[in-house]
């Protein structure tokens, strides 16, 4: 998908939610093509937006994207996670405002040479910061049998995990398994012809998990949720849009725990915790795509929007 015609998902929906004051600071976490980026700098005047990416590629791309407003533009090389590093290095307490969009951007996806699609054929990389950690073909053939299973299983809910977990440690005791397109053959080895005539590509499951498993997606967005609500202003929104279940549940739970007030047992005649919620949910349920965004983009699909607001 080229730069003229890429929309980011649910573009207008995250703009609303981050109720964007001209005057205020904001945070993109997940900084991508810069799509959102570029929507949220237009509404500022006096304000910041802090632009933060795993992808040095991201980031390079980001200067001519933002081009006009680089003055209101701060660019960091980071994992979102770090969110206290990041605006500590800054010096700034608080920000007004924080969006998170999940998972794999278009452009990785669209670099076949990056590893992470299954219909080029390229190294085994998945590495959303090229520059350091573990590569698929690390995970791919030093994990044991049951570690490949339980990445396939948990992180890619993959029914056949056992088969194709056995099937990867059989395949690089001949030889290591080293590109996108050997391991799909691997994984297709492994799987019943039943499963192979489904719609849903046969390698799709096996590589999410492992790209999950080489970037310690899970974990990050966990540590993001814990670490972005503290530093949020009074009346600023975090909005976070997910991509499967996964990711999700650690969402919707981690912002239930921030949204709960009193922990007392309910049998308890006065409340001696003291607890106070610390946001509102501004959405009971997740906001999803309209049809005509994803007739657009299919890869909005799965995408879902929650938006909390601090108190």
């Amino acid at each position: 998908m080229g730069e003229l015609t890429h929309r980011s998902v649910l573009l207008e929906e995250c703009i609303e939610a981050l109720n964007i004051r001209r005057s205020g600071v904001y945070l993109d976490g997940t900084l991508g093509r810069a799509g959102h980026s570029r929507e949220i700098v237009k509404q500022l005047t006096s304000g910041r937006l802090i632009c933060v990416d795993r992808d040095q590629a991201a980031l390079d791309a980001a200067r001519e994207r933002l081009a006009p407003w680089l003055d209101r533009v701060t660019l960091v090389h980071s994992n979102f996670d770090q969110i206290d590093e990041i605006l500590d290095g800054l010096s700034l307490p608080g920000v007004d405002g924080m969006l998170f969009d999940l998972g794999v951007s278009s452009p990785q996806l669209d670099d076949g040479s990056r590893g992470f699609s299954y219909m080029h054929d390229a190294p085994l990389d998945m590495r959303m910061d090229q520059g350091t950690g573990r590569t698929a073909a690390d995970v791919v053939n030093t994990c044991s049998q049951e570690e490949l299973r339980r990445i396939i299983s948990q992180y890619g809910e993959e029914r056949y995990a056992p088969q194709i977990a056995g099937a990867i440690v059989r395949r690089r005791e001949d030889r290591p398994v080293t590109t996108t397109l050997e391991l799909v053959e691997v994984i297709k080895s492994a799987m019943p012809s039943k499963a192979l005539r489904e719609k849903q590509h046969p390698a799709k499951r096996t590589f999410q998990a492992i790209r999950i498993a080489v970037n310690d997606e899970l974990a990050s967005v966990e540590r993001m949720l814990q670490r972005a609500v503290p530093r949020l202003n009074r009346g600023g929104r975090l909005a976070v849009i997910t991509f499967h279940s996964l990711e999700d549940r650690i969402v919707k739970t981690g912002l239930a725990g921030f949204a709960r007030g009193c922990t007392c047992p309910p049998d308890f005649p006065v409340c001696v915790c003291g607890k106070t919620p610390d946001i509102r949910l501004v959405n009971k349920k997740p906001i999803l795509p309209s049809e005509g965004e994803i007739e657009e983009n299919p890869r909005a699909r799965s995408a879902k929007l929650r938006i909390a607001e601090k108190l």
